[in-house]
C-alpha cells in the first residue's frame, strides 16, 4: 500500500508542471485563441525562471519571473494575432522556435550551474496520516498549485460571469459584442492569463521536478503534449487535468517498467508515454466517426456514454474577430 501511495505521489509530482501548462491552454482556447508557442514558452520561462533564482537566491521571485516571460510571449501573440488579425497558429509557431533558440542562447552561462529549488513542504498533521500523508503530506508546492489551480479554473469558468464571458467570447464573438462585451480585450486578458500559467509550468519544471538548466532541457516536447492534452481533455480544465496526470502515469510505470524489464533498451520506456497519448487520443476522438455515431444511434443506451465525453471544441477558436465589421 505505501508502494502505491508513493506511486501517486511521483505521478502528482511529475504532472504538476504539464497540468499548469494544459490549464493555461485550454483557458486561452476557450478564448477562442490558439497558442502554438507552449513549447518553446516552457523552455525560456525554465531558463529565465532558473537564471532569476540562481541571480537574486529566491525560487519564488524565479518561479515569477517565469510566469512574467510566459505571459509576455502570449502577449506577443496575442497583440499580433488579436489586433492585427494574423494567423495564430503561423505567430504562434514562429514564437516557439525563436523561445527554444533564446533560451539556450541567454541560459548558456547558467547551463549545468548551481541554484536554489522549491524544496518540499511539509503540511501539518498530515504527514503521519495512513496512505494519504504519503502521498499530500510532504510535497513539492507545484503540486499544491497545481492542484488549486484546478479546483480554481473549474470555478473560474463555469460559476463565474467571468467564466461566462470566456465561453461566450470562444462560442461566439458575435453574440458576446452584440451584449456589450470588448471580445478583443476578453482574449488579449486570456491570452495573458494563460500565458502566466504556462509560464509557471516552465520555472516548475526548472525549480522543481528537474532542478536546473542545461541543454537538451528535461522539459523539451512538453508543450506539444500539453496542446494534446487540451483536446483530450475536451476543453474542459478537470478533464485536461485528467488527461495530464494520465501522461505522467505512463511516464512513471515507464520508469518501473524499466526496472522490472532491464534487457530491454531504455530509450524505449522514455518513448513509450507518447505513442501510447497518441493512440489515447485516437480512441478519444472515435465518437465522431460516422460508423461510430451509427452504433450509438442503433443502442440508445450508449447516448448517454457518447454524450459524456463528447469533444467539442469552442466554435471561434481561431477565427479573427474585428469589432468594426461585428465579424
Amino acid at each position: 500500500m505505501d508502494t502505491f501511495a508513493l506511486t501517486i505521489a511521483a505521478i502528482l509530482m511529475a504532472g504538476a508542471p504539464l497540468v499548469l501548462a494544459t490549464l493555461g491552454e485550454t483557458l486561452t482556447e476557450k478564448a477562442g485563441i490558439i497558442n502554438l508557442s507552449l513549447d518553446g514558452s516552457i523552455l525560456l520561462s525554465a531558463m529565465a525562471a532558473f537564471a532569476c533564482s540562481a541571480t537574486f537566491g529566491s525560487p519564488w521571485l524565479g518561479m515569477l519571473a517565469g510566469a512574467g516571460v510566459g505571459a509576455a510571449i502570449a502577449g506577443v501573440l496575442g497583440l499580433i494575432g488579436i489586433y492585427l488579425g494574423q494567423s495564430q497558429l503561423a505567430v504562434g509557431f514562429i514564437l516557439t522556435l525563436l523561445s527554444r533558440d533564446l533560451a539556450y542562447f541567454l541560459g548558456h552561462n547558467f547551463s549545468r550551474q548551481p541554484g536554489p529549488d522549491l524544496g518540499l513542504w511539509t503540511i501539518p498533521g498530515l504527514g503521519h496520516a495512513p496512505f494519504v500523508g504519503l502521498i499530500f503530506g510532504t510535497q513539492s508546492p507545484v503540486v499544491y498549485l497545481s492542484l488549486a489551480a484546478i479546483a480554481f479554473c473549474w470555478w473560474w469558468m463555469y460559476r463565474t460571469e467571468g467564466g461566462m464571458r470566456l465561453r461566450a467570447v470562444g462560442e461566439s464573438p458575435r453574440a458576446a459584442f452584440g451584449r456589450g462585451i470588448r471580445v478583443r480585450l476578453v482574449r488579449l486578458y486570456y491570452c495573458l492569463a494563460g500565458g502566466a500559467l504556462v509560464g509557471l509550468a516552465g520555472g516548475a519544471y526548472s525549480l522543481a521536478v528537474k532542478p536546473g538548466w542545461g541543454r537538451p532541457q528535461g522539459c523539451e516536447g512538453a508543450g506539444w503534449i500539453a496542446l494534446a492534452i487540451v483536446i483530450f481533455g475536451g476543453w474542459h480544465p478537470v478533464r485536461a487535468a485528467l488527461g495530464a496526470f494520465f501522461f505522467a502515469a505512463l511516464q512513471v510505470s515507464g520508469i518501473y517498467l524499466q526496472e522490472i524489464f532491464p534487457s530491454i533498451p531504455a530509450p524505449v520506456f522514455q518513448v513509450a508515454p507518447f505513442p501510447m497519448m497518441i493512440l489515447t487520443l485516437l480512441a478519444v476522438n472515435m465518437g465522431r466517426m460516422g460508423w461510430v455515431q451509427d452504433i450509438v444511434r442503433r443502442h440508445p443506451f450508449l447516448k448517454a456514454f457518447s454524450k459524456s465525453w463528447s469533444i467539442e471544441a469552442p466554435a471561434a477558436l481561431g477565427q479573427d474577430f474585428d469589432p468594426k465589421k461585428g465579424l
